[in-house]
């Protein structure tokens, strides 16, 4: 999580590590819920994903929201099959670090999914958070559907004047459909909840988020 000297820079995919056919171990239930991990979605439940930096602190932020029934840290929106944490940190894989939420709409919504995301960490730093660096750290939403995609564009839409305005650079969030989602290691998930002393580098920006709060700019 430390080292100050990853690659800033998007790999080829031609020139990616080729990764393996089979998935790498992970937990098999949540830490908190004791809900396993690779559970099916329950009939009336959506998933999410977002890239905010180290995923540790990420998923803690999200799995203590109102109606998110549960979280699991891993790789996506890169080249490389099935990678390692270790693969993955090289620079070599193209993949950021992100975390899958699965939430019922009917108490929560997207858009306050959205809110933490943005609120959360710093969107303008490029392929870093803090003293994070590396692509695996980029801020990113990877989106289910088209009502996701269009919730997200707007959000962004509303977020980059009031980042500017607060003298900051413009967003650097890239917005994709969701790509596969490849399960980060055991030790990964729900790490804070393991280690509550843990790192955590995320900080935001102090910008609020206008979603919900029936401001559009």
């Amino acid at each position: 999580m430390f080292g100050l000297s990853k690659k800033t820079t998007m790999i080829p995919e031609a020139e990616a590590l080729p990764g393996r056919t089979t998935a790498i171990a992970t937990a098999e239930r949540h830490f908190l819920s004791d809900r396993p991990l690779k559970s099916a979605i329950p009939e009336g439940m959506e998933e999410a994903i977002f890239g905010m930096g180290c995923f540790w602190g990420v998923e803690r932020m999200f799995w203590s929201q109102p109606g998110v029934w549960l979280t699991m840290v891993g790789y996506a929106a890169g080249h490389t099959p099935n990678p390692t944490y270790q693969e993955v940190c090289s620079g070599q894989t193209g993949h950021n670090e992100v975390v899958r939420v699965i939430y019922d709409p009917s108490v929560t919504s997207y858009d306050a999914l959205l809110k933490v995301f943005w609120e959360g960490h710093d969107p303008t730093q490029g392929m870093q958070q803090g003293n994070d660096r590396g692509t695996q750290y980029r801020s990113g939403i990877y989106t289910f559907s088209d009502a996701q995609a269009a919730a997200a564009t707007s959000s962004l839409g509303a977020m980059t004047p009031r980042l500017q305005a607060a003298g900051l650079p413009a967003p650097t969030t890239e917005i994709l459909p969701a790509p596969t989602f490849y399960y980060a290691e055991d030790y990964h998930q729900q790490y804070l909840a393991k280690n509550p002393d843990g790192y955590c580098g995320l900080g935001g920006t102090g910008v609020t988020c206008p979603i919900g709060t029936g401001v559009t700019a």
